[in-house]
């Protein structure tokens, strides 16, 4: 991703150690298609809709985008 100590190269290995603690360890896929869209609905339905995440202080994203939403104006 870039140099040594770059903050994405962090950010994908935690991503990626994720998966493979809350997915991949946990099921195994008779094909490549089943396990293509078993990812695909991790990272699409649950990672980046249900799951808490630390730094939006453990709500999910959907539930962090409802708290700090902004009232619409009169």
């Amino acid at each position: 991703m870039g140099t040594v100590g770059d903050c994405f190269d962090n950010a994908a290995e935690s991503f990626f150690a994720t998966l493979q603690t809350e997915l991949l360890d946990r099921h195994y896929w008779a094909t490549r298609r089943q396990l293509a869209t078993a990812v695909f609905d991790y990272i699409e339905t649950f990672y980046n809709r249900q799951r808490r995440h630390s730094a939006l202080d453990y709500h999910s994203p959907t539930d962090y985008e409802t708290i700090t939403a902004v009232a619409p104006a009169a």
